[in-house]
């Protein structure tokens, strides 16, 4: 019995590899993937960021993403998009429209969840090819497509209520910034975590805002994987794309 084979033999149904982490270092285990109780949120995956590194980093994500969201879609997973200050771009879209229309939820008071201070110094941007911070985004990048059956948001309350709705009990979190966005929007890890929802970092699917000539002084990919493990000890579970895409077959 391969490793595969192993760990869909613990869980109920398809199996995929889940990571935290503690002092000793991080854990593995097998948890089972529900897709009709599964919805990916993709962050602030703009059309155009004001700092060239990350358009360039994003490049790869984007491409690694769409044949997994697109065989997520197949099997039932909700999708929802949420480029943020873009919603005036989507007013009209059919999706944007669905997300207001959804029955709301009331979030409940959120849970007291304290984490030191990210292990990399982001305070002048964290660009590292030079650029001037401006606004450039007007909507989600054109290489996701959003679909018919997918939502539109930027609002965590809004977010909550379509998981509510739809009895959505794992939301996977993909996109950028991993030190950034991914923790801090009003639909992102750290608020969706303190209202009780079971979050989880798509690992491979992420970036960081970091310049390697700040601290802690490493590589740009060293600094992404260093808050993706603060994420895993203090906030949430985290996973590799491709067992996603394994688990949805």
């Amino acid at each position: 019995m391969n490793r595969r084979e192993f760990l869909a033999s613990m869980a109920a149904g398809p199996a995929i590899t889940l990571r935290r982490r503690d002092e000793a270092g991080a854990k593995d285990w097998a948890a089972e993937l529900v897709p009709k109780k599964s919805a990916i949120i993709l962050c602030d995956m703009w059309d155009k960021h004001w700092c060239r590194g990350a358009n360039e980093r994003l490049v790869p994500i984007i491409e690694k993403a769409r044949p997994m969201l697109d065989r997520a879609r197949s099997k039932g997973v909700v999708i929802i998009h949420a480029p943020s200050d873009t919603m005036e771009f989507y007013r009209d879209a059919p999706q944007r429209k669905a997300a207001q229309a959804t029955p709301k939820t009331t979030p409940p008071a959120p849970l007291a969840i304290d984490a030191p201070p990210l292990p990399i110094d982001d305070a002048g941007g964290g660009c590292d090819t030079g650029e001037k911070s401006y606004k450039a985004w007007t909507r989600q990048h054109a290489g996701i497509p959003v679909e018919m059956q997918d939502y539109v948001t930027d609002k965590g309350d809004e977010v909550y209520s379509i998981l509510k709705a739809r009895g959505i009990e794992t939301l996977f979190i993909m996109g950028v910034h991993t030190n950034m966005c991914i923790l801090n929007r009003t639909f992102a890890i750290r608020q969706m975590t303190r209202w009780g929802v079971k979050c989880v970092l798509i690992r491979d699917l992420t970036d960081a805002m970091y310049n390697p000539a700040d601290r802690p002084y490493v590589s740009h990919d060293k600094g992404t994987q260093l808050v993706i493990e603060h994420i895993e000890r203090y906030w949430c579970a985290t996973v590799e794309s491709s067992e996603l895409m394994a688990g949805l077959k």
